[in-house]
């Protein structure tokens, strides 16, 4: 019988069952089906996320308990107590806020309206009488230019609205994750490839999560104190607006600087607002842009341009959530379509911001039983 070679003498690749331009339609068809099943069902599945992303975040917590000989019903009751007083400070802190906002903005109406007239004032008296220009002063309204302030806030807080759903999957996910390691321990064995997959995007989720929030801490308290010490009203509601938008990558330090600057411009004019978009850019850059980039990319190995379209790409998907959850479920997508293939590992090194190609784990080869004869 003739062996099937080609004519250099190699064996043809017989993996492939059908052309690889096919298989990859076929998969980029099924990935904008998924995409739009996903968009379609982002209500409930965005708190799924979140509430996935804090129980890997809070996984060590229960692990070290037990280790400390902790019993495991009592670690893991520790674990969702932990994390759910979280989300309640953190609800509450806000809906505390914009109702002091809703409260607070009112006064500035005659102070917007002066604003505007001074802007007039100051257009015609250097020779600017454009029609455009007068018309386009006249219809800037006081409740859509800070409907825009309160709309940041909303969007805060619309992310943990449905604290009940969430507080109730934090419960499961916690009780499911008790008994992780043993699972893992079994997928290990099994199929070493997808638990190194699992592990590194656990790993990277929880070194992301703490990276962010350790430098959101920082520029929250040195953001609120030097809006108290210029005499911006509210710098608590604005340190932790900083706080929360930290983990929205490269555009979080716009929207957090946006609603103080407004009302630092109706407070002392546009030199108070220049004081406080100085400061915060000064703060943001330095600890945002140079010290925090350094430490995220060595927790999640993403480049700045795939993050931004991260960004971009689950925030269209999942509304504000999806903004601040770009990176770990990037992270997750990672794990899942490309981590958990040695053939497609290669792609890490393009999607990374480093050339260093991503090693591949050593995989452990399946013992074979004795045959009997």
């Amino acid at each position: 019988m003739i062996d099937p070679q080609d004519a250099s003498g190699a064996e043809p690749d017989s993996r492939w069952s059908m052309p690889r331009g096919l298989i990859v339609i076929l998969g980029l068809a099924a990935l904008v089906v998924t995409v739009a099943g996903i968009e379609v069902a982002a209500s409930i599945l965005a708190p799924v996320f979140l509430a996935l992303m804090l129980t890997v975040a809070v996984h060590p917590l229960p692990v070290w308990l037990h280790r400390k000989g902790v019993p495991p019903w009592l670690a893991t009751i520790a674990a969702i107590v932990v994390v759910n007083g979280i989300l309640v400070v953190l609800v509450l802190s806000l809906a505390l806020s914009v109702a002091q906002l809703a409260t607070l903005l009112p006064q500035y109406a005659d102070d917007f309206t002066s604003l505007i007239d001074s802007a007039q004032s100051f257009l015609n008296s250097h020779g600017v009488n454009s029609s455009s220009a007068q018309t386009m002063l006249s219809q800037v309204d006081y409740t859509k230019a800070f409907g825009f302030v309160d709309g940041i806030l909303q969007a805060m807080l619309g992310i943990f609205s449905n604290l009940l759903f969430l507080a109730a999957l934090l419960l499961f996910m916690a009780v499911d994750g008790s008994s992780y390691g043993s699972r893992m321990s079994i997928v290990t064995r099994m199929r070493p490839d997808i638990a190194t997959a699992l592990s590194a995007f656990s790993l990277g989720t929880r070194k992301y999560l703490v990276v962010t929030t350790v430098f959101g801490l920082i520029v929250a308290v040195i953001d609120t104190g030097a809006l108290w010490a210029l005499g911006i009203p509210l710098p608590i509601l604005w340190g932790l607006l900083s706080f929360i938008t930290n983990y929205i990558p490269n555009v979080g330090f716009v929207l957090g600087l946006v609603p103080p600057a407004l009302l630092a411009l109706l407070q002392g004019g546009p030199g108070l607002m220049l004081t406080v978009i100085v400061v915060y850019s000064v703060i943001n850059v330095i600890i945002q842009s140079v010290i925090q980039p350094k430490f995220v990319g060595d927790a999640v190995g993403l480049s700045v341009t795939f993050t931004f379209l991260s960004l971009v790409f689950w925030t269209w998907i999942l509304g504000p959530l999806g903004a601040i959850l770009a990176i770990p479920l990037t992270l997750m997508a990672k794990a899942l379509l490309i981590d958990i293939d040695p053939s497609t590992r290669w792609v890490n090194t393009i999607l990374s911001d480093s050339p260093t190609p991503t090693p591949t784990p050593p995989v452990t080869a399946p013992r074979h039983e004795k045959e009997e004869p």
